[in-house]
């Protein structure tokens, strides 16, 4: 056979040839970007002091969010320009103005998800279902973009003073079937109305404290891990109802202030401040450096609520969760474990449940003594 064809280690391909260049086209890519801005420069950065003029590319990304916004009928993930506050009122975070009375934005699908956490920067509006928390929202003058009213609705007082309170503020009042506002609630009961808020905006932790610190005589409760939305709105409830002064729960690990828990409490969440905190055992010490006696309840806690005389003074009540109650650290850190006298057949009671029962017998006795 001619040649080397027998040579396996023969060449088979041809030799590469010189590489070829861009022709100067990523002569742009190689130069250097100039110096990082510092944080208070930065429109996208937290740290933006928003006193320095935006960037023509930012301003006009910004404008465009605005204006599509304003088409969806929704709050624009954007700042107000010129300021770092995007905080509307108490309670409720969101940016821009309601739109006109009587203007029918596109519904965009606020969503309904029972037994999930809100998180406030970065999810969307959520539906205010039922007549009462709908009515507490819109005395509150929280903030909203759309009301639904299902068709056929039947007309009480409360309704009436809805949907005045709507169109004197220009939210667009939308009148939909029954079935379609199912469809967008989930099956959750609605009372045939439904108010689209933005997402919730917490009290600072310091603020809740100090608040509470001008009362006579201060009671907060927090949350060690209560995971169900429907006993965090109905501890808020109880809160309301005897005279407590704020709610602080962790930042993970635990239910936030979601459309289900709003309506449980019945409206009570615009009336009663609420915290998260990043450290629940750090909050709690931070309480009882300013003068409350922290007690963390527990089925086999060593003392009698009947005979708590603590009771009176300046209090923080610390309920665990619905399953394992109170983490170790968190019961260590409280300087008493109080327990809820029960009929034997009776193991435990629900979170929520615990909670009002204790702050009925704080109540009655600050009142009674």
């Amino acid at each position: 056979m001619p040649g080397n064809s027998a040579n396996r280690s023969r060449r088979v391909a041809s030799k590469k040839g010189a590489a070829q260049g861009s022709g100067g086209k990523n002569r742009s890519g190689l130069k250097g970007r100039g110096k990082t801005l510092p944080a208070d420069e930065r429109p996208w950065h937290k740290g933006y002091s928003g006193t320095e003029k935006l960037p023509d590319k930012t301003a006009r990304k910004q404008d465009k969010e605005r204006r599509a916004a304003a088409a969806e009928g929704r709050a624009p993930k954007v700042g107000v320009p010129g300021t770092k506050d995007t905080t509307w009122g108490k309670g409720w975070r969101g940016t821009g103005k309601p739109a006109a009375r009587g203007k029918v934005q596109p519904h965009r699908g606020p969503r309904i998800a029972p037994g999930r956490r809100s998180h406030p920067t970065k999810e969307g509006p959520e539906l205010l279902l039922g007549r009462n928390p709908v009515v507490e929202a819109l005395r509150a003058g929280i903030p909203a973009t759309a009301l639904y009213v299902a068709q056929g609705l039947d007309i009480d007082e409360r309704i009436t003073e809805i949907v005045r309170t709507s169109g004197d503020r220009g939210i667009p009042i939308l009148e939909i079937s029954r079935a379609e506002l199912d469809r967008m609630t989930g099956g959750v009961l609605h009372q045939g109305v439904g108010l689209q808020v933005p997402p919730f905006a917490y009290e600072q932790f310091d603020d809740l404290v100090a608040a509470s610190l001008e009362q006579t005589a201060p009671l907060l409760v927090a949350l060690d891990g209560v995971t169900d939305p429907r006993n965090l709105g109905a501890v808020i409830r109880s809160v309301a109802a005897f005279g407590g002064h704020g709610v602080f729960l962790p930042e993970r690990r635990a239910a936030g202030i979601t459309a289900t828990a709003w309506r449980t409490s019945a409206g009570a969440a615009a009336r009663v401040p609420v915290s998260q905190v990043v450290n629940l055992t750090r909050a709690i010490k931070a309480c009882q450096q300013a003068g409350f006696t922290a007690i963390g309840l527990d089925a086999d806690g060593e003392t009698d609520l009947y005979e708590l005389e603590a009771a009176v003074g300046p209090l923080l009540v610390v309920v665990g969760s619905e399953g394992r109650g109170l983490s170790r650290l968190v019961g260590q850190t409280c300087d008493l474990r109080v327990g809820i006298p029960m009929a034997s057949t009776v193991e435990s009671l629900n979170a929520s449940v615990a909670a009002a029962v204790t702050l009925a017998e704080v109540a009655r006795r600050r009142t009674f003594g």
